[in-house]
């Protein structure tokens, strides 16, 4: 557990000083078909309409994912996180959405999202669980990253974008930590 505690650490300070890194890190299973992040990559901004348009489907795979860990998990805490997350995220998505339709209509979208959590379906109870928690780790700072980025770089063009950068930063980076401990107690 100490290693991914210390990639913890050196990627919240990657966050942290707003660089604009863009890095892969596999998960559990990578290479076995079955979990792991895949060919995604956290992703970097240079606009608000670039970070309005990477963090809608990054938390659709989030709710997607929350979904089957509220419907598969055994223990209360997750169901709890998995329900705070779909409504949490869904709500942002509706939000951006809205954003891009009022201040972006005549832009054309077509970025093309790459998974970076693994392949939940079939699993339960702890495995599910250990999966979960080791893959949403690295999709949460990713997330903290895009948002990092656009608040210190100042890339925000309307204040709304602004504000919820920081959330999706603050509210994020503790769930890291709190999924941080969850692993290292009950694994």
């Amino acid at each position: 557990m100490k290693k991914y505690l210390i990639a913890t650490l050196i990627i919240l300070t990657i966050i942290a000083s707003g660089a604009n890194y863009v890095f892969a890190q596999p998960g559990p299973g990578f290479g076995s078909g079955m979990m792991g992040m895949g060919p995604g990559m956290m992703e970097s901004v240079d606009s608000e309409y670039e970070f309005l348009v990477k963090m809608i489907p990054h938390h659709e795979e989030a709710v997607y994912n929350a979904k089957i860990l509220r419907d598969n998990t055994n223990r209360e805490e997750m169901r709890e996180f998995a329900e705070d997350i779909i409504e949490v995220q869904t709500s942002e998505i509706e939000e951006m959405e809205k954003y891009l339709e009022k201040w972006y209509p005549d832009r054309t979208n077509d970025y093309v999202y790459q998974p970076m959590m693994g392949n939940y379906e079939g699993l339960t109870g702890e495995e599910l669980d250990f999966y979960f928690l080791e893959d949403m780790i690295f999709h949460h700072m990713g997330a903290v990253m895009m948002s990092q980025q656009l608040i210190v770089r100042g890339l925000d063009e309307h204040q709304e974008v602004y504000l919820l950068a920081r959330n999706i930063r603050d509210s994020q980076r503790q769930e890291i930590f709190m999924m941080r401990n969850w692993l290292n107690n009950w694994y």
